[in-house]
């Protein structure tokens, strides 16, 4: 089953139906094995840093992402919702409108406990959950809400704001690309992100991995735009 873009609909302004990730909407993400190194570029240890303002990633089943976005929003957190403009037809007439573009997900900064509030709010916000890694072995398995590195957020601000339709996005169990080194940006619109050099279609591109959510890999990004990073 194709879990990437493959029902995209490109407009002739350039706009497209938002990719979906194939992610099981009732399913708790997980992450095999746990990172500790706190400034990875892939994860974060959350064992020693919860008292820590962080960014995690939520789960919002059902489609309901904007509607617990506004929510945080509404209480002064601080968030981000990816979003594409696309077009879908409303009766009989074509109308532009604002979507999702990560289908169930979205960010939100600060402590572990802050966010628990809401995370487990099941009056106001039953659908919202954390995305959790999985650390330990056999009876002593225990699962943490799972921190996003400033580092990968702004990666992900960077390439997310492409509006073009033609960023490939896959779930984390999925495995579509052949990478390679691990290369910084250094010319075009994504320049200043990190991450792997990945092909796709034929394509030299630049993917940015979320552990336990999700690969996005840009469009094709020219050889004299990378500088690998040691």
């Amino acid at each position: 089953m194709n879990t990437f873009i493959t029902d995209e609909k490109t407009t002739p302004e350039g706009t497209s139906i938002p990719p979906r990730t194939g992610l099981t909407p009732d399913a708790l993400p997980e992450v095999q094995t746990p990172i500790p190194a706190e400034n990875s570029t892939r994860g974060v240890s959350t064992h020693y840093t919860r008292s820590a303002r962080h960014w995690y990633a939520l789960r919002a089943t059902y489609g309901q992402e904007s509607k617990a976005n506004d929510y945080l929003v509404s209480k002064g957190v601080e968030t981000y919702y990816p979003t594409i403009k696309a077009f879908v037809m409303v009766n009989n007439k074509r109308k532009k409108v604002t979507q999702s573009y990560l289908l169930n997900i979205f960010f939100a900064r600060g402590t572990e406990e802050e966010l628990k509030t809401y995370v487990y709010d099941n009056a106001n916000l039953p659908y919202l959950r954390f995305y959790c890694r999985r650390t330990g072995l056999g009876d002593d398995v225990k699962y943490e809400p799972l921190i996003v590195p400033d580092k990968q957020l702004e990666n992900l601000r960077t390439v997310l704001a492409d509006q073009s339709g033609e960023l490939v996005v896959v779930p984390d169990d999925e495995h579509k690309f052949d990478k390679g080194a691990t290369v910084r940006v250094i010319g075009g619109i994504f320049k200043g992100i990190e991450g792997k050099v990945a092909r796709y279609c034929g394509h030299q591109r630049v993917a940015i991995v979320v552990d336990g959510i999700l690969t996005i890999a840009t469009t094709y990004i020219p050889s004299a735009y990378l500088e690998r990073i040691d």
